[in-house]
């Protein structure tokens, strides 16, 4: 169930409304449109550990941050704040449960994730039981294809292509809130239109990439991060999202990323495959506009380092091509939290 300014929501269309048509009625709603603009004023922060590490400086140092297909529950007695960025047609998601302040975020980059990754976003936030309802908050994704072409009445693969990759995502996940017993009260929509900014030439890119939920508060704001701040285990992270293609466990699921109750990471394994490392040493021999071309969904809207970090996970599978040196004996990699904020990672409690 979807509320919107307090009200119960709904369209002028059947009663069991698709996505697509659900998601035009939002996307026209004067709450959440005003919602938007206010959001778009709102100044970008930029995170980096030696900037935010001093004791003067807001917000707080305890951190969770996701990378693409990740999610995690956090407790705002253990965490200040919760983000994401990195996202050009994928979308961040945030509920939060008002009532205790527990807050899930997630960053989904497919419609095939949205129906398992949300139940597992819920899974520790509210009773179900209780008629509370969830404030959510959905940012990223853009016009990276004329919003008509999502008005497709059939699902063909040509058309699908042509719907872009933003526009189903954002479908979807609307759709499933719409039919989950939970209440949802959408207070944020910075998505497709509302997030798309064009240049001269009429090309579109995202205003926003990110964002970032303070826990105490439930504040939403724009947010970017650098290198140091994408933290624990940077690298095998952004690995995990493209390895567990081909891992069968992770199918239809966001990754497990953090433990609620120790406020410590634990990255679960996931392994890869030799042809990943094949891949990987026939990708270093292209240009970096190659890769660009070859590797994003939005080659024109990633960031400067893009490139740069896709190079630095194939040197990493090249380095280390059986995954077992990395997760040995399949156990997850665990990061426990130092007393100045950061990561310091366990060691691994082999059997």
């Amino acid at each position: 169930m979807i509320i919107v300014d307090g009200l119960p929501f709904s369209t002028d269309t059947s009663a069991s409304p698709q996505g697509r048509d659900i998601l035009a009625a939002l996307m026209e709603h004067p709450a959440l449109v005003s919602a938007s603009n206010s959001f778009k004023a709102i100044p970008e922060r930029r995170f980096s550990v030696p900037e935010e590490s001093g004791p003067e400086k807001t917000p707080p140092s305890k951190w969770v941050y996701l990378f693409q297909r990740e999610y995690a529950i956090v407790d705002p007695a253990l965490v200040d704040f919760v983000g994401t960025d990195e996202a050009t047609t994928c979308v961040g998601v945030a509920i939060r449960n008002p009532g205790n302040g527990m807050t899930s975020v997630a960053h989904m980059d497919s419609p095939k994730i949205v129906d398992i990754g949300l139940s597992q976003m819920l899974s520790l936030l509210v009773d179900h039981n209780s008629d509370m309802e969830l404030d959510v908050h959905l940012v990223g994704g853009f016009e990276d294809v004329s919003p008509n072409h999502g008005n497709c009445n059939t699902r063909s693969e040509s058309q699908e292509k042509l719907a872009g990759y933003s526009f189903p995502l954002c479908a979807k996940i609307v759709e499933t809130l719409w039919n989950r017993r939970e209440k949802f009260h959408i207070r944020t929509l910075f998505i497709l239109g509302h997030n798309t900014r064009r240049d001269l030439e009429g090309n579109a890119y995202p205003i926003f990439n990110g964002f970032m939920v303070g826990t105490s508060t439930g504040s939403i704001t724009p947010a970017s991060f650098d290198r140091t701040s994408r933290c624990p285990d940077e690298i095998v992270r952004r690995i995990r999202v493209s390895a567990s293609y081909e891992d069968s466990s992770w199918k239809g699921k966001l990754r497990e990323t953090y433990d609620t109750q120790t406020d410590q990471f634990k990255i679960a394994p996931c392994c890869w495959t030799l042809r990943q490392l094949d891949i990987s040493l026939s990708l270093q021999e292209y240009s970096d506009p190659e890769i660009l071309l070859m590797c994003s969904t939005s080659p024109s809207a990633e960031a400067p380092d893009f490139v740069e970090n896709m190079r630095r996970q194939w040197e990493y599978l090249i380095e280390h091509p059986d995954w077992r040196e990395t997760f040995p004996m399949k156990q997850p990699r665990m990061f426990e939290r130092t007393a100045e904020g950061g990561w310091r990672r366990q060691k691994a409690l082999i059997p």
